[in-house]
């Protein structure tokens, strides 16, 4: 496949210049060809400016086998999603809501819910016009569909992401295959496709399904004379087919097509060449360079995380420290001020004590008086009498009174006693809190100090070498697992927005599209035909 390459030039500076013509060297995984043409002579509009778009003439088997270089891949890519979108390459919409996501991938990385945020895809061209007419999806319904698909790709790169869009887009009915208008002798309009498994026989209203196929290992001889084109087939009992195109012009574009793509096809199936083989180890070596460089940027990006999430947990455990030390000082206060009060309140107590206990010996000196006048009479004896049994009876009062003081007193007493004591076990927490966030800041510090100081290496060796290119070679193996995950993938994709859709809008090339799936009929399958055509 000769590598895609896209360039815009003005038609003022060219006709300046005056150049007449231009040529281009290509090198691929597969050819190394030159070419010129004259730029005077070709069918060109009388535009200014004329913008010239360089792309891939010939379509590879296997995209990532055949596409070695970066670049070569990227502008590949860039050529066949366009033909996606303007449905030169017809797509169902399962594998283009899948194809989107690859796509957006390729342009953003990794997906990342706080960057991209729904309404990021409102200025995107994912989707063929095609599919989204066909069904009853808004912008935005369309928008989660991708986004789902997409936030799955995460870890892959924008190279992987690219090689997973074209191993998906091969595998299309119309990739790769160009279309001629033909007729045969009986003046039958037909299609004939060119791609680079071989050549297939299109009804004009069905450019999915070949009517029948020559591969190029079963093809003897392809030639033309004036307007008429000859195919004869290895197997001589096989008649020979034969058409006309409408000018001879298409008719050299056709050779140089069957030339070109049987030229590759039978350098595919051969040893590579020394040029080839150095391209390819080169490649290898660049992309096991990048996937060191990959692993080793994805471990830093771990050991900061894991940093970001250290540092996180002592600030919270720094911050849960600080409240459980305000806890501590709140407790302490308190406990300060009830024992104040309780204090207060017992000096209250003691007083209002030695005041009753002054009253009692008021009332007993009135008492020993009265006695002392109890002589005078019997009824002031009797009046005496009862003032001294009144004076009995409030002296007893008062002693009650007394006694039930001093039992308050007391308990104030012992109330002052818990309440310094409950002080000093809140100083006791508060000494111990503060020594834990002193250790725990301690800790913090050396924390970071051993990060600051802690030396990453990496020692890339042969060995390493060896097993990634081992790990590449496996990938290859595994690629058959993968489609049947790929497969699983777009069934799903397929069943989420079948019933949204609206049958009435189907293009004819939508209709045999499902047909061809309900009948397991691909494009690979279609070469187990036996061509047999009566001119």
């Amino acid at each position: 496949m000769a590598s895609a390459l896209a360039a815009k030039l003005g038609f003022n500076s060219l006709m300046r210049k005056q150049p007449r013509s231009f040529s281009v060297r290509i090198c691929t995984a597969e050819s190394d060809m030159e070419f010129s043409c004259e730029v005077l002579d070709q069918e060109v509009p009388k535009e200014e400016p004329i913008t010239l778009h360089f792309l891939a003439k010939f379509y590879p088997e296997n995209a990532e086998e055949e596409l070695v270089q970066d670049i070569t891949q990227h502008l590949f890519f860039q050529q066949v999603k366009r033909k996606i979108l303007e449905e030169d390459i017809h797509c169902p919409p399962e594998a283009s809501v899948l194809l989107a996501s690859y796509a957006v991938h390729a342009k953003y990385e990794d997906y990342n819910p706080d960057v991209h945020k729904p309404g990021f895809l409102s200025e995107e061209e994912l989707l063929p016009e095609r599919v989204i007419n066909l069904y009853q999806m808004t912008a935005e319904m369309w928008e989660e569909r991708i986004t789902a698909c997409y936030a799955e790709h995460r870890g892959r790169t924008r190279d992987e992401a690219e090689m997973e869009y074209l191993k998906i887009a091969q595998d299309l009915d119309m990739y790769g295959v160009n279309y001629f208008f033909i007729r045969n002798k009986k003046g039958t309009d037909l299609l004939l496709g060119v791609d680079a498994l071989g050549l297939h026989i299109y009804e004009p209203d069905n450019r999915l399904t070949p009517k029948c196929s020559f591969p190029w290992n079963e093809i003897r001889n392809i030639s033309y004379s004036d307007k008429e084109f000859t195919i004869k087939p290895l197997d001589k009992k096989t008649n020979v087919f034969k058409f006309n195109s409408s000018r001879l012009r298409v008719n050299k574009l056709i050779l140089q097509l069957c030339i070109g793509n049987h030229d590759l096809f039978i350098r595919r199936r051969r040893v590579d060449s020394l040029e080839v083989q150095q391209m390819r180890s080169q490649a290898r070596e660049e992309r096991a360079r990048k996937q060191v460089e990959r692993q080793h940027l994805q471990r830093e990006k771990q050991l900061r995380e894991e940093a970001e999430r250290a540092r996180d947990e002592l600030k919270r455990r720094l911050i849960q420290l600080q409240d459980e030390s305000h806890m501590a000082n709140d407790a302490l206060l308190r406990s300060e001020q009830t024992a104040d009060l309780l204090a207060e309140k017992a000096q209250i107590a003691e007083e209002e004590a030695k005041l009753l206990a002054q009253k009692a010996a008021e009332a007993e000196a009135e008492m020993q008086r009265i006695k002392a006048t109890a002589i005078r009479g019997q009824e002031e004896r009797r009046l005496m009498e009862q003032k001294m049994l009144e004076a009995e009876m409030l002296a007893l009062k008062m002693a009650e009174e007394s006694e039930r003081r001093a039992m308050e007193a007391e308990q104030l007493k012992q109330d002052l006693q818990e309440a310094k004591e409950s002080e000093r076990r809140a100083k006791h927490k508060l000494l111990e809190i503060t020594s834990r966030t002193v250790y725990a800041v301690t800790d913090f510090k050396d924390s970071v100090l051993i990060f600051r100081d802690s030396n990453l290496s990496f020692d890339f060796k042969d060995t390493d070498m060896k097993r990634l290119s081992m790990e590449i070679e496996k990938e290859k193996v595994e690629y058959m697992e993968k489609s049947k995950h790929l497969q699983q993938q777009l069934n799903e994709l397929k069943t989420e927005i079948e019933s949204l859709k609206m049958k009435e809008r189907e293009t004819p090339l939508d209709i045999i599209h499902n047909q061809n799936a309900e009948q397991g009929t691909s494009k690979h399958s279609n070469f187990k035909k036996v061509a047999i055509i009566v001119a």
